[in-house]
């Protein structure tokens, strides 16, 4: 199992990942926080009017949870190719190979994408307030901020992971865009 590469997903690769998935398994990542902190730019907002998308932020004792998604075997190099030209088309995101475990207590290293707080898109801490009025208004090259949003908030629910900040900020958007529910 270790031999095969894995990729941790903690937002839009729950839902979007994009190349072939050979197997998904339940993840924790322990350290690091999924966090609205990077300027979307590209994805879900523009130069002129940045959106927010979710990265893994550095904390200590903070744990994410997520799915380990193991690359469909003979893919590799493509899912690679793929996933560099998706998340590193700004080089906010720094590309790492972090430990995750599994509810079974097994690890494996798999490739993650890590915000780098040097990076002009990184927003340090916005309030939750702040991070959904922005997300209410932003749309980029993959479409609404709003969509990314409550997608990935969704498939955590699927999960039977709470996020409670994503929790808020998708009630809070459904309030202010005029959405019941």
């Amino acid at each position: 199992m270790q031999d095969a590469l894995w990729v941790f997903g903690y937002a839009s690769l729950l839902w979007d990942p994009g190349f072939p998935v050979a197997e998904r398994r339940a993840a924790r990542l322990e350290g690091w926080h999924r966090s609205f902190c990077m300027w979307s730019i590209h994805h879900r907002g523009t130069p002129e009017r940045p959106g927010l998308v979710l990265a893994l932020d550095r904390a200590g004792g903070a744990v994410c949870h997520g799915l380990a998604l193991r690359v469909a075997p003979g893919a590799e190099a493509q899912t690679l190719a793929y996933l560099r030209q998706r998340e590193l088309v700004s080089s906010a995101y720094l590309e790492r190979r972090e430990e995750v475990v599994f509810s079974d207590g097994t690890a494996v290293a798999a490739l993650t994408y890590v915000v780098d707080r040097e990076h002009a898109q990184y927003t340090g801490r916005l309030t939750l307030e702040d991070q959904a009025r922005v997300i209410l208004g932003a749309s980029g090259g993959r479409g609404a901020n709003r969509d990314y949003l409550w997608n990935t908030a969704d498939h955590l629910a699927e999960l039977g992971v709470e996020d409670a900040d994503l929790t808020w900020l998708s009630a809070r958007i459904r309030a202010l865009a005029g959405h019941a529910g």
